[in-house]
């Protein structure tokens, strides 16, 4: 494994840039696609079908990051693949003109997913090898924060931007400009990082292509024999079900029209209630619920995270149920579920780091760890709009709540390993933050 020479950058001048450029291409992928997707007119089943699947290279990305030790330079892939990430995004914008404008659109989303995940990669790897470990536990809530950042910039100021644009554009044109400018941001921070970011030279022989890949195999090899992994893996994917599917039909029950059974919301209404007001409800809970672990203890805190993070799902209910047209009244239920999915979302971070990573390989197994969490994700999202075409809004709200009961019950079932009583001080707040939405 390559050992790394730092360049005298103060952090300050490209941990926020650098996980900024994580952020953006992540959030535009896993929630500024659909809202566009249900302006142009997709079906549900469409959109939660075809995005959730480009979320597949976040689920996968693990087994193909030891494989970027080979590379000569991690600043160089940080640089490369944003790069690569904004000109696919700008691809994006201009296909939306097009006939066939859906699969190109949906392939080209696969592009960004790709780059995306392997830029995260190598971001955290730049990240430990050009920092110290004092270092790293500083900066590590400049990470969470600039990932987080680019939620409010896409789902805030963007999605509001695109919702103005749609009163006087077509929806194609309005969102050919956000995603134009989504790129060219991308595009920009790469070309800033490229001088912001510290050199990477080798200065140990890289180990070989085939070192690499025995070593992946032992890696996998010990994470399935970990006892009790299998039941945390059914665990770890049962957490995300009820989770996977609000966050896809949601905001797209948001749109909806009412006649339809939605709010019939315009764009910037949701870019105003979930973008703004959500993200930072979103981000108080999740620091809270660190804090509440910290002090319960992991196995007394999770069932009571797990009902905070499920519970305020009754916001849904709610707004489907009585379809208010305040938005003071809206915003309030909005806030509330994302205060909820915020708080209790730190519970899996910490199971999957205090009992699922421990071990030979602590970090490769907790990127395993993570990559079955995303799956969880994907299966629900990807399933989620067949659903709600099924059920209605109001009845698949219903099966929502139903649906974290099973998670709930395995909490008395899933061993808790050696997990310390107490959170993670340096990574459980970055962990979420980076995590949540994939």
């Amino acid at each position: 494994m390559s050992t790394e020479k730092d360049l005298p950058q103060h952090p300050m001048r490209w941990v926020p840039s650098l996980y900024l450029a994580s952020g953006m291409p992540f959030y535009a992928v896993a929630l500024i696609a659909g809202l566009m997707y249900k302006s142009m007119g997709v079906p549900n089943d469409q959109i939660a079908h075809w995005t959730g699947l480009v979320g597949l290279a976040w689920v996968f990305k693990s087994l193909w990051s030891p494989f970027l030790e080979a590379a000569g330079s991690k600043k160089m892939l940080v640089v490369l693949f944003q790069m690569v990430g904004g000109g696919a995004l700008g691809l994006l914008a201009l296909s939306l003109q097009l006939p066939a404008y859906f699969a190109i659109s949906i392939a080209l989303l696969g592009v960004v997913a790709i780059a995306s995940a392997t830029h995260d990669i190598a971001a955290d790897g730049l990240y430990m090898a050009s920092l110290s470990n004092t270092q790293q536990a500083s900066y590590a809530g400049w990470q969470g924060a600039f990932f987080n950042a680019a939620k409010f910039i896409t789902l805030g100021p963007l999605v509001y931007l695109a919702g103005y644009l749609e009163k006087s554009l077509a929806p194609a044109q309005a969102w050919t400009i956000i995603f134009a400018i989504m790129g060219v941001l991308l595009f920009s921070l790469g070309l800033y990082n490229s001088w912001s970011l510290p050199g990477t030279k080798n200065t140990e022989t890289k180990a070989s292509m085939h070192s690499i890949f025995v070593t992946l195999q032992d890696v996998i090899v010990e994470f399935f024999k970990k006892p009790g992994i299998w039941l945390a893996i059914v665990f770890i994917i049962l957490f995300r079900a009820a989770e996977g599917q609000i966050q896809t039909i949601g905001p797209l029950f948001l749109r909806e029209a009412k006649n339809l059974g939605g709010l019939g919301l315009t764009t910037d209404q949701v870019g105003t209630a979930y973008g703004v007001a959500g993200t930072i409800a979103f981000l108080g809970g999740s620091i809270l619920g660190g804090y509440f672990a910290s002090w319960l203890g992991l196995k007394r805190a999770l069932p009571w995270l797990i009902l905070a993070m499920n519970t305020p799902n009754l916001a849904f209910f709610f707004l489907s149920s009585s379809l208010p047209e305040n938005m003071a009244v809206i915003t309030a239920a909005l806030a509330f579920e994302m205060f909820g999915y915020g708080f209790g979302f730190v519970g899996l971070i910490l199971f999957i780091m205090q009992v699922v990573a421990p071990g030979k390989y602590q970090t490769a197994h907790y990127a395993l760890g993570t990559g079955v969490m995303q799956l969880g994700f994907v299966l629900f999202k990807t399933i989620s709009g067949d659903i709600q075409v099924s059920l209605g809004y109001k009845n698949f709200f219903i099966w929502v709540m139903l649906s974290a009961i099973p998670v709930l019950i395995m909490t008395r079932f899933v061993s808790y390993g050696d997990a310390p009583p107490g959170a993670s001080k340096s990574g459980a707040t970055e962990g979420l933050g980076k995590t949540a939405d994939a």
